[in-house]
């Protein structure tokens, strides 16, 4: 479809009972019409920076539909793909007719899916998925929602091809390099992630939520004060956290919010409101925004919370709205707190928080990013303060642990949850995220009341280095937690208010984890793709690992 005017999408976005969210980006500036079940929706393609995008709000839906659909611009047919043998697309409204289905993972190179892609970076496991889907023998249930919990595009980890691009336009001797410099850039980077045939009929088919994680913007992005005040000081930053954030806020946020969330939103409502002959240019303003963005953290909110029935998902901006002032250090400022506090609250089957960094890390990882922040902070001193900023850069000491105000209001909040003390205590209290690499389940270890869980699936495909494998599977074993525990203990650091421990894993395997509310329990299942044959275009599915979170008796 490379002549076709849609460059890339649809893809189906927010999805509830009885409306859909598709995005999609086109060659030129146009009218995007949608039609399913005899109606049609449309909408006009806004612009940034040279490229058109549009988002059409499908509405007047059944609950619990599949709904085949097409689409046009100014016209012509651009999907389905007459030459494409994968099924129609559908529009799959939610609704009470099954428990809520997810899947969920972090971290996804865009390489070629050839085997010399896959001797490198292993199977994509999300492609592996989507041709089961796409099988006429398959007999899988679809997903209600597949959750991206951060590194969905590497910026700063740049492939061949993105590198051929770069180079055709600039000189890569000058900074940034190979990383990226600009919108332009950008959109060519989402444009090799989403476009494999595969993967797009998908994404076309599976309402999608996501977040961003740092390779989004950039590795380790605001772990420290001097961190950021490093980035500022280079001729080329600004230019990239502009662009990295107004992107993803057109690629990836843009779909997070719900209709009624997109009517408040500062930029949706110039969207919204434009009624002009020629089309909305939005790149200036949207500049600006982002601009402000990171220089103003709590001037916009890129967390989310949605209700799917019985299910509370809440997705936590942990990058973004930080608060990076030593002495007010957090993981969330004060008004991000108070936002997710809100929302932490019982009366649900389960809560279910993603987090792309996850809250509980082996515990001897916990211990030792919780010392190497005290230390950073000038528990031992200036010259260890140094020390403790070059290692926190150089293995990624930067998660929950790191920010241990922000750690210990959160597992307050979890711990009020599933003692009831916020309404009616869920099954379960369950974390999901990715960030690091190998996938794993921990639990707090308590008696009563909810359970309390993290669930970790990374990457989707771009595996951990042989090395630092070795690095995460030590942690994880009493001796070295024992250690570490007392490293914290020697910078101030006081004990965690819980416990727990590993219940599975960890596993290094490219994987997309579902999750399934069954009458057994929360049903946890990590899959990865398989070659058989010698046939690297058309992998097979495999369970790595299941875990079954029963619930307690009342």
């Amino acid at each position: 479809m490379t002549s076709s005017p849609l460059l890339l999408g649809p893809m189906m976005r927010y999805v509830d009972d009885v409306s859909a969210s598709i995005w999609f980006e086109t060659r030129d500036a146009g009218e995007v019409v949608v039609t399913a079940a005899g109606r049609s929706w449309e909408a006009r393609t806004f612009a940034v920076h040279g490229h058109h995008y549009a988002l059409v709000h499908v509405d007047g839906l059944p609950p619990d539909a599949a709904l085949p659909y097409t689409v046009q611009i100014d016209g012509t047919p651009v999907w389905p793909d007459p030459e494409s043998s994968l099924p129609a697309s559908v529009i799959p409204t939610l609704g009470s007719g099954h428990p809520l289905r997810l899947s969920f993972g972090s971290c996804r190179t865009s390489v070629p899916h050839d085997a010399e892609g896959n001797r490198t970076h292993g199977v994509d496991a999300l492609r592996a998925c989507a041709l089961r889907l796409a099988s006429p023998d398959n007999n899988v249930p679809r997903p209600d929602l597949i959750l991206f919990l951060g590194d969905q595009v590497y910026a700063d980890l740049t492939t061949e091809k993105m590198q051929q691009f770069i180079r055709a336009r600039r000189d890569m001797s000058q900074p940034p390099g190979k990383e990226l410099a600009d919108f332009e850039e950008y959109a060519h980077l989402y444009s090799l992630a989403w476009s494999d045939e595969a993967n797009r009929w998908l994404l076309a088919t599976v309402p999608t939520a996501m977040i961003f994680d740092d390779h989004d913007i950039r590795d380790d992005w605001n772990t420290s004060l001097a961190w950021k005040r490093d980035m500022e000081a280079t001729q080329w930053w600004h230019g990239r956290i502009v662009a990295g954030l107004a992107s993803y806020w057109v690629y990836q946020h843009l779909g997070n919010m719900s209709p009624v969330e997109r009517a408040a939103d500062e930029i949706w409502r110039e969207i919204a409101a434009h009624t002009g002959e020629t089309e909305l240019d939005l790149t200036a303003r949207l500049d600006a925004f982002a601009d402000r963005c990171d220089q103003e953290p709590a001037s916009y909110r890129w967390s989310y919370c949605r209700d799917i029935n019985d299910v509370r998902l809440i997705v936590v901006d942990s990058r973004a709205a930080r608060e990076l002032e030593p002495a007010r250090r957090a993981l969330l400022d004060d008004d991000e707190t108070a936002w997710l506090d809100e929302r932490m609250r019982g009366g649900f089957r389960h809560l279910l928080v993603g987090t792309s960094l996850p809250f509980l890390l082996p515990p001897g990882l916990h211990h030792l990013e919780s010392w190497d922040e005290a230390v950073s902070q000038g528990a031992w001193g200036r010259p260890a303060a140094r020390v403790g900023e070059r290692l926190r850069r150089l293995v990624d000491l930067e998660h929950w642990a790191a920010f241990e105000r922000s750690f210990r209001q959160l597992a307050r909040m979890a711990t009020e949850v599933a003692d009831g003390r916020r309404g009616p205590a869920p099954q379960t209290v369950t974390f999901l995220s990715g960030d690091v690499h190998y996938s794993t389940v921990s639990e707090v270890q308590r008696a009563t009341g909810s359970r309390i869980v993290q669930a970790v699936c990374s990457p989707i495909r771009n595996p951990l280095p042989i090395i630092m494998r070795s690095f995460s599977a030590v942690l994880a074993y009493t001796i070295a937690t024992r250690l570490a525990a007392l490293l914290a203990r020697s910078a101030g650091v006081k004990s965690p208010p819980f416990h727990w421990a590993g219940v599975k894993g960890p596993w290094f395997d490219n994987c997309l984890a579902n999750l399934e509310d069954t009458p057994a329990g929360l049903v946890l299942k990590w899959e990865k793709g398989v070659v058989s044959n010698g046939d690297h275009g058309h992998p097979l599915v495999e369970t790595v690992a299941t875990v079954t979170v029963s619930p307690r008796p009342r």
